[in-house]
């Protein structure tokens, strides 16, 4: 009895414990090893020893084709003005990147490339001890990571696609009535706030084609959700559990539902009016399984608004929907991004629904559908809007989110690195998105670099200022001046590093917690639609950022000490006090960010000028919108009839509360309200209006005018480098939460037709 129960919890104490993963087993067994040759160095392990002693007499005899031309100072500036003039040239002629241009860029970038990773591998090394050798290796090691992650997205750039011609041409059997296979339009909805959900069903039943229909698959099972559905009417589909999460809400509608195509948007997206009309025509080939589209943001994110910078830094979605999601398309490794896109239902139940394995399931389930020998395809055009996070915590989490998502791709069966079907150059291409998460590790370990030269005395990198004027300058600018170009204007190389830096710490724990325990968290749905009516912030992401920040202050007061004591043989310690100004700086702007504008009102305003006819009183006068929202207005009446109405007297107003009733005349909607402000800003009165309580014909009107005008969502340039750079140290010396505390229309510009 005694050895049968003994048995027993044996049997399920190993029951539960969980076998290991290959991925980490590997990951750790690399580690080890390195770890052993690091101890062997340290303690003068003979053969070690001697390997290094060879390693560090090479670095200290480069070959002469990597040693400084004896030439005048001046003249080593020559191959970084040339080629820089060269790279300037041809993005001044070809604005928008050609075929021929990108190639001619690519081939310099790579040749540059090159001729730094020789330069570094060979003749910077510092190898003269082990504590040097351990830093100096370690960060070459992270530079060629990263280098080799960016040499992939060079490669896969040259087939980049832009498919808006070929949508020009198959629209046309959809806008015929040739080819209309019916559609079911999925939108999830876990939690959201109905004022939110609404409009998304508004603008789904606003599209412009036929046949549809439009399901509301409500995962929380909430009668108020069952109600609007009703209200609007619109079909209603909820089930009595949430396995799976957001996979699970749409294989269970997949039972329920028979449309040809199936298109999915979360519940904060509305599609514009032409959405289907663009994308339908793609499944005229048969072998098409799915069409993503970009996502875009209705509301600035959180980073430009913190920063004071709405409308004028492009979101962090901006670089991977305008640059990688094309070169992926040329890959034939589309991602789909779990909204705002359009899947045919047959190759999707060949596979046997959404893929559930990971909280990622769009994404492995574009994997797996690839895999089959189905095509995926990307429109890059912009034909839907959501709400990006509203604070930085959940900006952050919804990253950590997709990072733990993707990164689970190492321990499932939709592996794309594994999964057979796919080509070499799918998987490359998949491989890209993969490494771009470690990258957090890297940066971590280069922004506590500069701290070595001071507080270890250590000189990572050998190097003169010729030198590095000679081999560095050449890459570093041109990648710089070509950066933004390559990138559709999506983001600025300086930007680009601000983005990482703030959300480095907390995205390289979570990279470390995946690659340990994979699959621990379920998915969490991103808050939206939340009001804040001060400034705030997270000491838990802000904790690591002062601390570095505070040593890297304290490492600039006392770095002439060691820069007095070193200046004649070690000439790299000038290269670690300009490390850390710049870190100081980017560090700063990361602080900036963290900090949270406050957010007083929950409606979106858009800048949109529209024609307006107001009865106010007796009388009727005309104005011109400046900003709408689903709420209210501001309105410039331009007409002096009114104006002894508003009672302008002294600077003083006296027409709150009064009564409106206004036409936005293009639509023919009218609307009624009453006056909540007036300020006289030079000859015009504005007046702020809030809507009376709108019927669901008013409410739709006015979403479709806001949110569904086809062209609508117009893609913004980023500022150059030299302009990132002034708006970096501008936000420093004029901060948001300082010097603009007063609330504020936030509004986002829209295009104008």
């Amino acid at each position: 009895m005694t050895s049968g129960l003994l048995y027993q919890s044996i049997k399920r104490y190993f029951r539960g414990i969980k076998r290991p993963n290959i991925p980490t087993i590997w990951a750790l067994g690399v580690m080890g090893c390195l770890s052993m040759i690091a101890w062997g160095w340290v303690s003068d392990q003979p053969l070690i020893s001697d390997f290094f002693q060879q390693l560090y007499f090479q670095q200290q005899n480069p070959p002469l084709w990597l040693e400084l031309p004896d030439i005048p100072s001046s003249y080593l500036w020559f191959p970084t003005i040339l080629l820089s003039a060269i790279a300037w040239i041809i993005t001044k002629i070809y604005p928008k990147p050609t075929a021929i241009s990108r190639a001619i860029i690519v081939a310099i970038i790579l040749a540059l490339t090159i001729r730094y990773l020789l330069w570094r591998s060979f003749s910077t090394l510092n190898l003269s001890d082990p504590l040097n050798g351990l830093f100096s290796l370690t960060l070459m090691a992270l530079e060629i990571y990263i280098i080799g992650a960016n040499i992939i997205q060079i490669y896969l750039i040259v087939n980049s696609t832009d498919r808006s011609s070929q949508a020009d041409q198959l629209q046309q059997s959809v806008i015929q009535r040739k080819f209309t296979p019916t559609v079911d339009i999925f939108i999830p909805t876990y939690d959201e706030p109905l004022f939110i959900l609404r409009r998304t069903i508004i603008g789904c039943q606003a599209l412009d084609y036929h046949p549809k229909k439009v399901y509301i698959l409500d995962d929380t099972n909430r009668p108020q959700v069952k109600q609007l559905a009703q209200e609007l009417g619109c079909n209603y589909l909820t089930r009595p559990n949430n396995l799976h999460a957001k996979a699970g809400n749409l294989n269970h509608a997949l039972k329920f539902t028979n449309g040809e195509l199936i298109t999915v948007f979360d519940a904060d997206f509305i599609p514009t009016k032409n959405f289907l009309t663009r994308t339908v025509g793609f499944f005229q080939n048969p072998n098409t399984a799915l069409v993503q589209t970009p996502q875009t943001f209705y509301n600035p994110d959180p980073v430009s608004r913190n920063l004071g910078l709405e409308n004028i830094i492009t979101p962090e979605e901006e670089v991977f929907y305008r640059h990688i999601q094309p070169l992926k398309d040329g890959a034939g490794s589309v991602v789909c991004a779990g909204t705002s896109f359009v899947v045919k239902r047959t190759a999707l139940e060949a596979i046997g629904g959404f893929v559930t394995e990971s909280i990622s399931e769009d994404y492995f389930t574009g994997i797996t559908l690839a895999s089959k020998g189905y095509k995926l395809i990307y429109l890059n055009e912009k034909l839907s809007a959501g709400l990006a996070a509203e604070s930085i915590t959940d900006h952050l989490n919804q990253r950590m989110r997709w990072a733990r998502g993707t990164l689970q791709a190492f321990f499932i069966n939709s592996n794309p690195l594994t999964i057979p079907g796919l080509t070499l150059r799918q998987r490359l291409a998949h491989l890209e998105g993969l490494l771009h998460w470690f990258t957090s590790i890297s940066r971590i370990f280069i922004l506590l670099m500069p701290l070595a030269y001071r507080f270890l005395g250590v000189i990572p990198i050998k190097a003169s200022v010729g030198d590095f004027i000679y081999f560095f300058m050449p890459y570093y600018l041109v990648s710089l001046l070509a950066f933004a170009w390559l990138n559709q204007k999506s983001r600025s190389a300086f930007l680009s590093e601000i983005y990482a830096i703030f959300q480095s710490f907390p995205m390289a724990l979570t990279v470390i917690q995946v690659m340990l325990n994979p699959f621990k968290g379920g998915f969490k749905v991103t808050p939206k639609g939340k009001r804040k009516s001060e400034f705030s912030g997270s000491w838990k992401l802000a904790s690591p950022l002062i601390v570095l920040l505070i040593a890297t202050i304290v490492s600039l007061f006392w770095h002439h000490q060691l820069l007095a004591s070193n200046v004649d043989n070690d000439p790299g310690v000038n290269l670690g006090i300009i490390w850390s100004i710049y870190n100081l700086v980017v560090l700063s702007v990361s602080l900036l960010i963290i900090i949270d504008a406050p957010l007083p009102d929950t409606y979106d305003w858009f800048q949109l000028r529209r024609s307006v006819k107001l009865q106010i009183s007796d009388q009727v006068v005309g104005g011109i919108t400046r900003y709408i929202s689903e709420v209210g207005a501001e309105i410039v009446v331009t007409e002096p009839a009114a104006w002894s109405i508003l009672n302008h007297k002294n600077g003083k107003q006296k027409s709150e509360f009064l009564p409106l009733q206004m036409e936005i005349i293009d639509v023919q909607l009218n609307l009624g309200g009453k006056i909540t402000d007036t300020q006289w800003n030079g000859e015009f009165p504005t007046i702020r209006v809030e809507f009376e309580a709108l019927t669901v014909s008013q409410h739709r009107q006015l979403v479709e005018m806001l949110f569904c005008r086809p062209g609508q969502w117009q893609n913004l340039s980023t500022p150059g480098e030299l302009r990132s750079l002034w708006l970096l140290l501008r936000v420093l010396l004029k901060p948001k939460f300082i010097f603009d505390r007063k609330p504020r229309i936030t509004a986002i510009a829209v295009h104008q037709h």
